[in-house]
């Protein structure tokens, strides 16, 4: 039997790059626009994100620090999810630029903002999947010791979902027409999806 190789993360793990973000992968991109009380836009790709609850439907994503994003969205309640594609890719690496508050990022990558229906924050015109969202939760991480760390959950009820009729295909939402990118490890790994990684399984009927 072979050897694992064995660290404590918290005394380091020895190797030439953190392997979390590798392990726990490919992961969805959190790509979250926001508006300040001011009108101050931002948008910025969170890789730390995924889908929490069916219904209602929540969705969060974590912020390894107080960014502009939180900042925003603890100030309004709302935000906005935009599904990255291999053609907004490049513009979504763009957006994960570190800019000052004032800048605005849909103009930084070249995108076009489209009016949210329920809420203020903006969407990004080009992306086939939008989420209207409603903050529901907002709150620090912790260790097991119970530390704060300066990391930040956010959890948004969606309240409004606009799809591409493109993708919808007999009443079912087609992932692999929707050409998602999602996030690897390493310092700039991606991953696409392909027919031929696709199976069905279905789950057992007792």
């Amino acid at each position: 039997m072979a050897v694992d190789y064995f660290f404590e993360p918290g005394l380091g793990h020895g190797l030439a790059h953190d392997p979390m973000n590798s392990i726990i992968a490919p992961r969805p991109i959190g790509w979250i626009s926001s508006v300040s009380n001011s009108g101050q836009v931002n948008l910025a790709p969170y890789s730390f994100f995924n889908l929490f609850n069916y219904q209602p439907p929540i969705i969060g994503f974590a912020s390894t620090a107080w960014k502009d994003s939180v900042q925003n969205i603890q100030q309004t309640g709302e935000f906005c999810w935009n599904l990255v594609n291999r053609s907004l890719v490049n513009a979504m690496n763009q957006t994960s630029a570190s800019v000052a508050p004032e800048v605005n990022e849909f103009e930084l990558a070249g995108l076009t903002m489209l009016p949210s229906k329920l809420i203020r924050a903006p969407q990004v015109a080009a992306s086939p999947v939008r989420f209207e969202c409603k903050l529901t939760q907002l709150f620090p991480l912790n260790t097991a010791s119970g530390k704060q760390l300066d990391t930040w959950m956010v959890l948004g009820e969606v309240i409004g979902v606009h799809i591409d009729p493109k993708l919808l295909k007999d009443g079912v939402f087609d992932t692999l027409a929707a050409d998602p990118v999602l996030r690897g490890g390493g310092p700039g790994d991606y991953y696409a999806l392909s027919a031929a990684q696709k199976f069905t399984l279905q789950r057992p009927k007792i």
